[in-house]
């Protein structure tokens, strides 16, 4: 049965300064010892959570997507984490999916943190992006989508020869500490209800607008169980999943046949 390497790094970030955060970036990377497959950076990893992307937007010929171009082909990985993209007047958080090869796929952030008032100098994006590697399905999501179970959903209008529509969640985020509890559950509520791995990266450290953040970055299997989980420090942590371990799950309990049928509207 086929396995994914998967890298999750818990960083600090340096506010509004990408230069800064690519460097610090690009370091980390270069320092994984292990093999790895996919290395997953936070939310608006290059700027830290900005309410003005009029500041920091950029195209996707800019400079951050450049350098994820580089560094997945210089390290032989897949890269990805979202950042500040303005096309047409329009600001998006996007999630690049960034190939070794420099093909890239790209998800727009769904669910707008209105509490912050991202709705308000941001664009919502209409589809997801399920990405395949090695046989693996993985749904790209970030930060609040993780609030919203419906967008996360295995749906049962799909034909992935595994029965599930994907078999991975990532979600990339800037979560801060003081709802943590809620970002820790909600990673593994949505583990156990699409029976599929799960992986949270979170940021940590204080932002600009003094926020703190607790990082609380986890890895989930489908049962729920937490592989990995890290807190208010920096760690670049690289785990295996198991398809095996997915099969298992889904063949022994295979509560995804009772779900129930949906159709979700753009």
């Amino acid at each position: 049965m086929s396995t994914l390497t998967v890298t999750t790094i818990q960083t600090h970030l340096h506010w509004g300064d990408k230069a800064s955060n690519l460097a610090s970036f690009e370091e980390k990377i270069n320092n994984i010892k292990e093999k790895t497959e996919i290395v997953i950076l936070p939310e608006m990893f290059s700027t830290g959570f900005q309410m003005n992307p009029e500041t920091c937007a950029e195209k996707m010929d800019g400079p951050t997507v450049a350098w994820m171009k580089k560094v997945a082909a210089s390290k032989n990985i897949i890269l990805t984490g979202s950042i500040i993209i303005e096309e047409e007047g329009k600001y998006f958080n996007r999630l690049i999916w960034m190939l070794p090869n420099g093909q890239l796929g790209f998800y727009d952030k769904r669910h707008l943190f209105a509490f912050a008032g991202e709705h308000e100098g941001y664009t919502a994006g209409n589809k997801r992006l399920i990405a395949s590697v090695k046989g693996w399905k993985i749904n790209l999501l970030v930060c609040y989508d993780l609030r919203f179970p419906v967008w996360s959903r295995q749906s049962p209008h799909h034909e992935n020869e595994s029965g599930l529509e994907f078999d991975l969640m990532i979600y990339v985020a800037n979560w801060p500490e003081r709802r943590n509890h809620a970002w820790k559950s909600l990673l593994i509520a949505r583990a156990i209800e699409n029976q599929s791995y799960v992986v949270g990266v979170n940021r940590i450290g204080e932002d600009g607008t003094g926020l703190y953040h607790s990082g609380d970055s986890m890895i989930v299997d489908p049962l729920g169980h937490v592989l990995y989980h890290q807190e208010n420090i920096e760690d670049v942590f690289t785990y295996t999943l198991q398809k095996e371990k997915l099969t298992e799950v889904r063949e022994k309990f295979p509560f995804w046949k009772d779900a129930d049928d949906f159709y979700i509207q753009s």
